[in-house]
């Protein structure tokens, strides 16, 4: 059974409120959500309650600060820190990231300001990416300070867009307009500004209301299986349709659309 009243589980650079099988991450660090290696520990102890409550089939990543998802990394934090430890900064960053990937619950990340720079590479960790019409820019800058996105901003943006769309994007750092974004994939989808948050949580109660143990294995095939050769992908994905095929859910499935009924899934 999955929450019916709200649990508020408060961290100093967010909030994660769990309900009715979604659990939503407000990020509040500062103005425009720049951070130091505090928030990502923040973050990392979230995903991790997350990952452990049965009940959680959707996580949302949101903003509760005006016109900013996040800038990313705190220019000063990073000025004045030893390379040796920014190094280690980036790799804490990007194995918490990779979390939500392996994570049998789907995330998503609700844009409903700027989200440049690390900003994006924490959204790029996530399933899906909604965002407001009127959010902002959207991009990585990062050669302008000479260097390159490194929590990720290479890697998983040239596997969601293209590796030549992600070379232009990270080597003149430009950003890009919500439909430019969703023109190339950027972004799944893009709502009235101001019914992003309430579009977003819509999503969020279909999936939670659907076959969830099915929707947690097809993401596991898909995050896991782009890694893989095409056979050894192939044949992950029919050893997690096998475990499908000996579930409740799939049983009812099949009943229900022989009995022209809706089906009462269980998740399990």
């Amino acid at each position: 059974m999955t929450q019916s009243t709200a649990v508020e589980i408060k961290k100093d650079n967010l909030t994660i409120v769990k309900e009715n099988g979604i659990a939503e991450i407000h990020i509040h660090v500062n103005k425009a959500n720049s951070y130091a290696l505090e928030f990502y520990q923040d973050l990392n102890a979230a995903i991790d309650e997350i990952r452990f409550d049965k009940d959680i089939k959707v996580a949302i990543l949101m903003s509760d600060v005006p016109k900013f998802f996040s800038t990313g990394a705190d220019i000063n934090f990073l000025k004045n820190a030893d390379p040796k430890f920014k190094t280690q900064f980036c790799l804490f960053c990007n194995e918490t990231l990779d979390k939500m990937a392996r994570s049998p619950q789907i995330y998503i990340a609700c844009l409903e300001g700027h989200t440049v720079g690390g900003g994006l590479e924490m959204a790029l960790g996530c399933d899906l990416r909604f965002m407001g019409d009127e959010a902002g820019q959207i991009g990585l800058p990062e050669v302008s300070l000479g260097v390159l996105a490194g929590t990720g901003g290479t890697q998983r943006l040239a596997r969601l867009v293209g590796f030549s769309r992600a070379l232009d994007m990270n080597i003149t750092g430009e950003t890009l307009t919500p439909q430019e974004a969703l023109d190339i994939g950027l972004v799944n989808k893009v709502y009235p500004q101001e019914q992003t948050r309430e579009k977003t949580r819509e999503y969020a109660k279909k999936i939670v209301e659907s076959a969830t143990y099915a929707v947690s294995n097809i993401k596991l095939s898909i995050m896991n299986g782009k890694e893989m050769p095409l056979n050894v992908a192939i044949r992950y994905e029919g050893e997690l349709q096998n475990l499908l095929f000996r579930s409740e859910d799939a049983k009812e499935g099949l009943n229900a659309f022989l009995e022209k009924r809706d089906p009462n899934w269980k998740g399990q």
